[in-house]
């Protein structure tokens, strides 16, 4: 395993909300897929840095980082940015994980570049990266049968019972994406889960 100063040379960042106020929500779809990733690989997203918490991690046998950023959604850029200009990491070696209501509950969508579609916190890293051009992971959620003012409580709300099992799988599946679209690449990883 390489150091914290060593070649990182991709960025795996996992959206959310920090704090227990915001744990299993739908918008912590990112924090989610990072627990799975993280207990699948034996580490701890732990250590804070740039504005997250950070680990080590090798994805397909490239060094990566692991991140969770510890601002609220809507600043996630500014950890992304940080780490990225630290590591000298292009926009298309910075892989993002975020929940994404106009996908149906359950369902991914892997892209390698793309507007934020709405979502502050790919704003943000848009922002941030100064670009648009980087991979995402989305994890579908859904959403609330009343649309508009409800979309808030939505994601901030936690699924219940089969939606929770369905919500969770996706989850754990977009971990694997994660790593899949570095051994694989945008177009056979966007054949395999979307």
């Amino acid at each position: 395993m390489f150091g914290m100063g060593g070649a990182v040379r991709w960025l795996a960042v996992f959206l959310g909300n920090p704090g227990p106020r915001y744990a299993g929500t739908r918008h912590n779809a990112g924090f989610l897929a990072a627990d799975a990733l993280a207990k699948d690989k034996g580490v701890n997203i732990a250590r804070l840095r740039f504005r997250a918490l950070t680990a080590p991690c090798e994805l397909a046998g490239e060094p990566a980082l692991l991140m969770k950023p510890q601002t609220y959604m809507n600043e996630s850029g500014q950890a992304v940015g940080q780490a990225a200009r630290f590591y000298k990491i292009p926009p298309e070696r910075v892989i993002v994980v975020s929940d994404d209501i106009n996908l149906p509950l359950g369902k991914l969508r892997v892209r390698p570049k793309g507007s934020a579609g709405g979502h502050n916190g790919l704003k943000s890293i848009i922002a941030h990266l100064g670009s648009d051009e980087f991979p995402r992971v989305r994890v579908g959620v859904g959403a609330p049968a009343g649309g508009g003012d409800e979309q808030v409580d939505w994601v901030l709300g936690v699924p219940k019972n089969a939606d929770w099992d369905a919500f969770s799988a996706a989850c754990a599946l977009a971990a694997h994406a994660v790593e899949d679209y570095i051994a694989l690449g945008p177009d056979k990883t966007m054949g395999k889960y979307n």
